[in-house]
């Protein structure tokens, strides 16, 4: 079909995870043949699913939809759906979409594979992703935790005021560069991120797109609503 192109291998010690490479693009046009290929594995009874998007350049609500309509029964049936590979432009809409909740990503089809082969030396099941739990608004402390003094510590806020302010970005850390760019702009996801940093006003740092996710993932400020609210905390 024009538009995308669509294979299918097997792999693992076993033979008991399948890979679907998918090359193109997958909008409301092109989606049927990505999901006749993953029917095919599912009435074949093939439930560990690994789909190479590596050389996918865009992904429409429909080809988001597929495997979100699909991950539940393939949990039910004790295997799991992994993404691998995805360009930068397309995990940007995934994360934006918070999609990271529900279905696992990796960098590479063996990291996948290998995820898949742990979980079956060790027979661990597979558990689905629930999206995060709302949490709840902020209380009030009781009067026995209020401050003493209702004065704001001046000194105190001047001090870290002054101390912000002399501070050169190109010199912190990259976990620090990162915090700030996410003070500053915390709808930024990791693609614009990771642009961000290769600027002047960073030191033009250069860092691969998966390492500002994988830093991301470790600050626990990979989704968007984390990165507001710690923008809005560290004010």
């Amino acid at each position: 079909m024009e538009g995308i192109q669509v294979s299918t291998e097997i792999a693992g010690s076993r033979n008991h995870i399948s890979i679907i490479k998918v090359g193109g693009y997958i909008d409301t046009t092109t989606a049927s043949e990505l999901e006749r290929a993953l029917d095919s594995l599912l009435k074949q009874g093939r439930f560990n699913i690994i789909v190479d998007l590596g050389n996918v350049d865009y992904i429409s609500s429909a080809g988001w939809g597929i495997f979100i309509s699909e991950i539940k029964s393939i949990r039910e049936n004790g295997g799991d759906l992994k993404l691998v590979r995805m360009v930068p432009d397309v995990y940007e809409i995934f994360e934006l979409l918070e999609f990271h909740h529900i279905l696992d990503v990796y960098d590479s089809v063996d990291e996948a594979i290998n995820k898949f082969e742990m979980a079956e030396s060790t027979g661990a099941s597979v558990r689905p992703k629930m999206p995060p739990k709302k949490e709840e608004p902020a209380t009030a402390p009781k009067a026995s935790e209020a401050p003493i003094s209702n004065e704001p510590n001046v000194a105190t806020a001047s001090q870290k005021a002054t101390t912000e302010e002399n501070v050169n970005p190109a010199n912190l850390s990259l976990e620090d560069k990162i915090k700030m760019i996410i003070k500053e702009n915390p709808s930024y996801g990791s693609y614009r991120i990771k642009k961000e940093l290769n600027t002047p006003k960073y030191g033009n740092t250069k860092v691969s797109w998966f390492k500002v996710r994988s830093i991301l993932a470790k600050l626990n400020l990979n989704s968007k609503s984390r990165r507001f609210q710690f923008a809005m905390s560290s004010n």
